[in-house]
């Protein structure tokens, strides 16, 4: 009966604290999801590619706020506590999303509705710089000996949850209302909902406790920012491999969620339904596979599964793109996005868990961050703008699936320098599953 007790609390301390990050992710994917009626509200332009390239740099510019949130925001809850630095993440979202929300069109404010939804746009990146982190570490710190991967995978299993919601409000939008109708004003739905969940969402996670480790580590001392900052500084080195071993999940994530409905719709000719399927099947075909790879890295270990995996992508991602782009339907598209779901969430089931193990304990919520903003930042967050870019430059349709293999290319390189390497104690506590 206790064991039982000790079960159903774990499990709902889990969904506690991924709860923010679903509206976090749930936030984001919407404005990937609904890029071309954002693109005609806020940014009209001569053509539709210069509005849609417009609504995509716009995307992707929260995404460049991503390391300013990390080190700000990170150092805060390195010093702070875990759980003060989640609700606080979650304030700042909750705000952007309302922006973005409510912010009429340019048609009757003119330019200040794109500037209000670049500063919520910008918001959001800030405040997600140190979400993902946040959670990581938690749960981290949280999980059982030995099963350090399985509970790490629940940071991203909450994000395909999100996924799967968006996708499926996007199903029902347009089942129920026309076409123009969504274009004009029903796209703000899904957005209303979001603002509806923040109460709800901040009350669950008021019941958060402090992670024991950091209860015991701030005890001894609780390091200043300056401090903090200076052991970021000195581990230069292990932020820079994380990013790298991070370019192959944030990359192969946008391309095969937020950028999913936009290539089935403008590049395959399919249907906004069709799109949307694939969409949430996607998302549910990685929230099966994280916790079940997860679990595996800690058996077999992680680098076995970031080498196999990140191989895979390299050699496979642009032959899969041109078979779809040469066959393109619903089926063909749901086998090669189904492909494409089950490498990433094989390779992101070891690669969240291993972050955790190689940044310093001390820094280990702003490291894990900087690292993850880093890489989303400079590569997965404009992985939308460089696809669009590269269909319309090379007139290649399966370009996309180079930008693809270049980082399924940057994770293997950056898994064989960690492996072989790195400081033997670093290697040695990431290599074993255990620890």
């Amino acid at each position: 009966m206790a064991q039982e007790r000790s079960v159903r609390s774990t499990i709902a301390t889990v969904i506690r604290v991924t709860s923010g990050n679903f509206l976090e992710m749930f936030d984001f994917f919407l404005f990937g999801f609904y890029a071309q009626a954002i693109s005609h509200a806020f940014f009209p332009a001569g053509s539709d590619f210069a509005s849609l390239m417009l609504t995509f740099m716009t995307f992707g510019a929260g995404f460049l706020m991503r390391p300013l949130g990390a080190v700000v925001l990170g150092a805060y809850v390195d010093r702070i506590g875990r759980r003060q630095g989640l609700l606080l993440t979650l304030g700042i979202m909750a705000f952007g999303t309302a922006l973005i929300a409510f912010v009429p069109a340019y048609a009757t404010i003119g330019l200040l509705a794109p500037v209000l939804v670049l500063i919520g746009r910008l918001l959001q990146g800030f405040s997600a710089g140190v979400e993902l982190g946040g959670v990581s570490v938690y749960l981290a710190e949280m999980a059982p000996p030995g099963r350090k991967g399985f509970y790490v995978s629940w940071q991203s299993g909450s994000q395909q949850v999100s996924i799967m919601t968006a996708a499926a409000l996007g199903f029902a939008l347009n089942t129920l209302f026309a076409p123009a109708e969504i274009a004009a004003w029903a796209w703000r739905i899904p957005f209303f909902i979001g603002c509806l969940i923040v109460p709800f969402l901040w009350y669950i996670r008021l019941s958060l406790e402090e992670t024991p480790e950091f209860q015991r580590r701030s005890r001894q001392h609780r390091p200043s920012t300056g401090e903090i900052l200076t052991v970021l500084a000195r581990n230069w080195g292990v932020i820079l491999l994380g990013t790298m071993l991070i370019v192959m999940t944030t990359v192969s994530f946008y391309t095969i969620t937020v950028y999913t409905p936009t290539f089935g719709r403008a590049v395959l000719k399919l249907s906004a339904v069709d799109s949307l399927v694939v969409t949430f099947c996607v998302g549910l075909s990685n929230f099966i596979w994280l916790p079940v790879m997860g679990a595996l890295s800690d058996r077999i270990g992680r680098w076995p599964l970031l080498a196999t995996f990140s191989g895979l992508t390299l050699l496979t991602a642009y032959p899969a793109l041109v078979w779809l782009v040469a066959h393109p339907s619903f089926l063909a598209m749901m086998l090669v996005l189904q492909w494409l779901s089950f490498l990433y969430a094989s390779y992101n089931g070891a690669m969240i868990v291993a972050l955790t193990e190689i940044v310093p304990v001390t820094v280990r919520a702003s490291g894990f961050s900087l690292a993850y903003s880093l890489a989303t930042a400079l590569f997965g967050g404009f992985t939308p703008l460089v696809s669009t870019w590269l269909i319309q430059t090379t007139g290649n349709r399966a370009a996309p699936g180079l930008w693809l293999a270049f980082a399924g290319g940057c994770g293997l390189a950056a898994t064989m320098v960690a492996y072989f390497l790195a400081p033997a104690a670093s290697t040695r506590r990431a290599h074993h599953l255990a620890s």
